[in-house]
């Protein structure tokens, strides 16, 4: 099994963060301020922590601040910009970044939320499965503004329930992905896609699997959310 020292990182940075502006309305979300740092460096903190060394920024509107602030490495880490001139969605960004990616498993990010997580447990379990795409999923109490993710008895994920009005325990996606760089070269080529709507729905018959994690979960992407984050962070 490789070390996770060979596979690239990409970390989503290129929201608008329209529900967040109200707060945060100079900067893109990933530099929102937590604990008198970017929310980005907890980010970047956990992938050196777990061995990454290349990570890809993906990076959208506001994202030449995120480069002025980090520039080319972070630590131990080598960073390198993908920048989309207009939106593309979670999956077109990646679809943009492909050539920046140097191996054949990616491990992306979401970055606007942060999971308590063994990222080389994450990384051995995909890999001993043989998984072309591995989900991290952690447990929600109230899994509302998530939406849930249902597993069947070999981890493959089998179905995804969109957010709505019904409250209780389940499984969420956590934002956390392992996924093949065969599988994303079907992302469409053109417009903004989203890995969340469209993409993963697709790839349940190609063998989607579900990592479950029992890490406590943070999204900073709502005013009330971003209000416990200096707790949570601490």
């Amino acid at each position: 099994m490789q070390e996770l020292a060979s596979v690239t990182a990409a970390i989503l940075a290129g929201g608008l963060g329209t529900r967040l502006r109200s707060v945060v309305a100079d900067r893109p979300k990933v530099l929102a301020e937590i604990q008198g740092r970017p929310f980005l460096a907890y980010l970047l903190d956990q992938l050196a922590v777990a061995g990454v060394r290349d990570v890809v920024l993906c990076t959208g509107h506001l994202g030449e601040q995120v480069q002025a602030m980090f520039g080319d490495s972070y630590g131990c880490l080598r960073l390198v910009y993908s920048q989309e001139s207009s939106p593309l969605g979670t999956a077109g960004a990646l679809r943009l970044a492909l050539p920046l990616f140097k191996s054949t498993s990616v491990l992306v990010m979401n970055g606007d939320s942060f999971c308590e997580t063994d990222l080389k447990a994450f990384w051995a379990w995909h890999c001993a499965r043989g998984a072309d795409a591995t989900l991290l999923l952690t447990k929600m109490h109230d899994t509302r503004r998530y939406g849930r993710v249902h597993l069947d008895a070999d981890g493959l994920v089998f179905r995804f329930d969109e957010k709505d009005d019904k409250s209780g325990c389940g499984w969420i996606n956590a934002g956390i992905y392992l996924l093949n760089h065969r599988l994303l070269l079907t992302i469409p080529g053109s417009g903004a896609v989203s890995l969340e709507r469209e993409v993963f729905p697709a790839w349940i018959a190609r063998g989607l699997y579900g990592y479950l994690s029992e890490g406590r979960f943070l999204d900073i992407g709502t005013p009330e959310s971003y209000a416990i984050a200096e707790r949570f962070l601490l």
